[in-house]
């Protein structure tokens, strides 16, 4: 048996009926030339023979009740694990476009994972217009984190369109960085051991510790140094209740664009992101008549896991930035979002690797809180709408053949935060994916939409048009003598 990590704990702390802890991944891919009217069925198939089961995805819960879970988080090999269960088949029905995709989508993210068996799921949807498949995998947040995550899913494509015999990514084990310590042994004397450990490191990282905690404290009472504190944005429309059905809406944008928008206004490709989300989400409660007078904030995920970590699990440290929705002028919003993610990022890289944990765990232990108490939705809430940014691969993938076209993270929601947008890059693209609670959000598709309306706003701001070329005069018969004449001298 494996101990799992405080923090992957804490997803399981906070399930519920109404707020299931998965996430997941939608690709979507196109047949390969001359593929059988049976390819997706094939592959079902050899995906369900495939050997061996790799953690994390044979592993189960060895307790998992409710107090199974909270008190003694472990994980134990699944040896007869089920692969016709974990892995469904499902088809699209006529026309089989990107409504009838999303709908299917939003439904199978509705439904909980079964907590007694490995905790994954793997839909192979077929019937996609325009000769195309999806794959969609959803996973425990406790298991994987955004990153870990697409890597998981990226060790089984390969880059050349003829490879064939490929295998599924659950029999692919994940590479944990060279000289990182494993998981302990869920055992008292291993419980004990990890507590001493924990309990020195948190002695030796407190005054750090004290030392951001106190500047976070007194931002509150000096809004004026822009480092935006839990606790400081309104109550709104997305901050209240939620139920357990979803909503899922896409969009795609050309990674170029926006890179040149950050270049012309000096910004970071994540303040672009936090622009045209906010910029939707401001007209979106503009509309509905449910604006606050102060900025929404939106919690955005840190990756803190080396660049050579191949691992699981969740390693993940939490920024809060403002998104100037009151601020009614584009650029003037853009300058506020830069200056407050600018000094959010200022305050966490001042604290050393060691104690970034421990920091996460202590901004969002209120959070946990909330959730675990029944308080969440119910009060203010400790920042506004979830905002990430993933980056995924850069070359063209395929599987069996199937070139993969887009890759869409699904994320999670919970009480208080009924909306989720999480941006994931592959091969010059920057894909979308907005999660939202159904009963909360039913026009969520608007938000999308906004979000590709922001961005043309703010293209024609900042990247000037290109001027076309003036049509050259036709010479004369003259000239044109005389320039043959010229070039043969």
């Amino acid at each position: 048996m494996k101990r799992l990590a405080t923090l992957d704990a804490s997803w399981l702390a906070v399930e519920s009926d109404d707020t299931p802890m998965h996430v997941g991944n939608l690709q979507i891919f196109s047949l390969p030339d001359n593929a059988p009217s049976t390819f997706t069925g094939d592959l079902v198939e050899s995906m369900k023979q495939a050997g061996n089961v790799e953690f994390p995805w044979g592993c189960k819960l060895v307790w998992p009740s409710f107090l199974g879970r909270i008190l003694a988080p472990a994980w134990k090999h699944d040896k007869q694990i089920d692969l016709d269960y974990h892995v469904r088949h499902s088809a699209l029905p006529k026309p089989g476009g990107e409504r009838e995709l999303g709908v299917l989508v939003s439904r199978l993210h509705s439904n909980p994972l079964d907590l007694s068996r490995p905790l994954w799921e793997c839909h192979m949807i077929e019937g996609l217009e325009h000769n195309r498949f999806a794959l969609y995998t959803k996973m425990h947040h406790c298991m994987i984190d955004g990153i870990s995550g697409v890597r998981l899913l990226q060790r089984v494509l390969s880059k050349s369109p003829d490879e064939r015999d490929m295998l599924p990514p659950w029999s692919v084990r994940p590479e944990s960085r060279r000289g990182k310590k494993t998981d302990s042994e869920a055992s008292v004397p291993g419980a004990i051991s990890q507590a001493m450990e924990a309990l020195k490191l948190q002695l030796g990282l407190a005054p750090r510790l004290w030392q951001a905690s106190n500047r976070l404290i007194r931002s509150v009472r000096h809004p004026e140094d822009g480092l935006t504190a839990p606790f400081t944005g309104p109550v709104s429309k997305i901050n209240h209740r939620v139920t357990g059905q979803r909503r899922f809406a896409t969009q795609q944008y050309q990674l170029e664009d926006m890179k040149a928008m950050a270049r012309a206004s000096g910004s970071s490709m994540n303040d672009i992101v936090l622009y045209l989300c906010g910029t939707a989400l401001r007209r979106f409660l503009l509309e509905q008549d449910d604006l606050p007078d102060i900025s929404l904030t939106a919690g955005i995920p840190v990756n803190i896991r080396p660049a050579d970590d191949e691992g699981t699990g969740t390693q993940i440290s939490f920024m809060i930035a403002s998104l100037a929705t009151n601020e009614p002028d584009p650029l003037t919003r853009l300058k506020h979002i830069k200056e407050s993610s600018c000094k959010a990022k200022e305050h966490l890289q001042k604290l050393p690797k060691k104690a970034l944990t421990q920091y996460t765990m202590m901004l969002m232990s209120p959070y946990i809180l909330q959730l675990m108490s029944g308080l969440g939705g119910r009060m203010r809430p400790v920042f506004n709408v979830t905002i990430s940014n993933v980056p995924g691969p850069t070359e063209v993938l395929y599987y069996e053949g199937a070139k993969l076209e887009a890759m869409y993270p699904v994320s999670l929601i919970t009480h208080g935060g009924a909306l989720n947008i999480t941006c994931l890059s592959y091969a010059g693209s920057l894909n979308f994916g907005f999660t939202g609670c159904r009963d909360t959000l039913p026009s969520m598709q608007k938000l999308a939409v906004y979000t590709g309306e922001a961005l043309e706003e703010l293209r024609i701001l900042l990247l000037p048009p290109k001027k076309k070329p003036s049509p050259r005069k036709p010479r004369t018969a003259a000239k044109k003598k005389s320039a043959v004449k010229s070039d043969a001298s």
